[in-house]
């Protein structure tokens, strides 16, 4: 089997009268899936430098405008055209809700959604239930 792909990103919240809201963004090429910010590890690089530096590229956002929630990590494994992909979320909340979001060329939309809105547009199920643990884990912990 050919080498495994590693990525980072952070499942991004904002709260919305009282109820979580996460940032979807939908690529501007292949299927055009949504997904929260993430991106492939690059050499000598952590999954978490990874997942701030991706955020930052893809939607303008930097460490300064989310706090990042260290208890609640997340590892998907899937297969993507034959190589297996591990995918690691941390989740974070965004401080200041009306910050604009800035998507770079690799996406075209972005949505600020409700977890069930969320879901039915991340079609990918390992994605919905990452969604849902981190939908739990705020409305348990935070």
């Amino acid at each position: 089997m050919a080498a495994t792909v590693r990525a980072a990103g952070l499942i991004i919240f904002r709260r919305f009268q009282g109820k979580p809201e996460y940032l979807l963004m939908q690529t501007s090429y292949g299927q055009h899936h949504w997904t929260p910010p993430k991106g492939h590890v690059d050499p000598g690089e952590s999954d978490k430098v990874t997942a701030l530096r991706e955020t930052e590229e893809e939607a303008g956002l930097t460490a300064a405008h989310f706090k990042m929630i260290e208890d609640f990590k997340k590892v998907l494994k899937y297969n993507v055209k034959g190589r297996l992909k591990t995918v690691v979320y941390w989740l974070a909340e965004l401080v200041d809700r009306n910050v604009a979001v800035k998507l770079s060329k690799e996406h075209q939309r972005y949505e600020w959604l409700e977890i069930d809105k969320a879901c039915d547009i991340a079609k990918y199920v390992e994605m919905q239930e990452a969604l849902r643990d981190a939908d739990n884990f705020i409305k348990c912990n935070l």
